[in-house]
């Protein structure tokens, strides 16, 4: 029998629990997640809406923006891998590790509470071109939200997957 790392990876847009992409981490093929609580990220970061498919993105530009409220999750390592195939890593998001603060508790292991910080895998968008941080900042991202700005599936997509060049994001 092998043993498996564990992962603690923090979610903010559409794979947060009701959001579009949200059964990916509930797909026992991909591996498995555990929720373990809603958390804020101790730094600021840009989230934006962006692309003609509302796609919300983690800009790499520390302290411009918000403290980006979003779920930890604890991951085995096929659904690690399953999140890197997802988000393109290292291509189009890079994973990287930064903290977060718990705002809620509820499977955190130990004597972890709300005010704790916690070091976990995020994805940011790291190639973009500078006018994207022209964008409004979110807080704490919803598909639904009141910014009227609804993801679009990749199942209703014309080309059924989002192209790079959809974000102009390289220089």
């Amino acid at each position: 029998m092998t043993s498996e790392n564990r992962h603690l990876v923090f979610v903010y847009g559409t794979l947060k629990n009701g959001e579009p992409n949200f059964q990916w981490l509930c797909n026992p093929h991909h591996g498995s997640a555990k929720f373990l609580g809603k958390v804020k990220t101790k730094k600021r970061w840009p989230l934006v809406i962006a692309s003609r498919y509302n796609v919300p993105y983690l800009l790499y530009c520390e302290e411009k923006g918000k403290n980006v409220i979003g779920e930890v999750y604890e991951v085995n390592d096929r659904m690690l891998e399953k999140l890197d195939e997802l988000e393109n890593h290292p291509t189009y998001y890079e994973r990287k590790q930064e903290d977060v603060c718990i705002i809620q508790s509820t499977s955190f292991e130990g004597t972890a509470t709300a005010g704790d910080c916690l070091r976990v895998w995020m994805y940011f968008l790291k190639n973009y071109k500078p006018e994207l941080l022209n964008l409004p900042y979110h807080e704490d991202y919803s598909s639904k939200g009141p910014h009227g700005l609804e993801y679009m599936e990749r199942y209703r997509r014309t080309e059924g997957n989002m192209h790079y060049s959809d974000v102009q994001l390289y220089f």
